[in-house]
């Protein structure tokens, strides 16, 4: 397995605008931002992508989406908010570090594309 940026993001090798972080993850605004909130979560365990994760995952799994929940809420996303986990290339996912995409503050439409 390749190391990612999200590697050297984790390391504070490379900056990053981080919004939360604890003992097993990490938020941070994207870079290329498709809202106006736009923050991915990561595990700071690398898994590759949710179609890699075991059931000795299920306990972070669990604590990414209380992560997502508590970013939103410190964001002021209360019209609500759309949460994305891009899995393999068909599924769009480019950088091959598990990672959740929390985007709000404007109209999400369906289907995404």
């Amino acid at each position: 397995m390749s190391e990612t940026i999200f590697s050297k993001i984790i390391r504070k090798e490379i900056p990053a605008d981080i919004v939360y972080e604890d003992d097993l993850a990490l938020a941070f605004r994207d870079v290329h931002p498709q809202a106006p909130v736009h923050i991915l979560i990561i595990p700071k365990k690398v898994i590759v992508s949710i179609a890699s994760a075991t059931a000795e995952d299920a306990t972070l799994l669990g604590h990414l989406l209380l992560i997502v929940k508590k970013v939103a809420i410190q964001e002021g996303l209360e019209n609500g908010y759309r949460v994305v986990i891009n899995t393999g290339e068909d599924g769009g996912q480019t950088v091959f570090h598990l990672h959740l995409h929390l985007m709000g503050k404007r109209l999400m439409t369906w289907p995404p594309g």
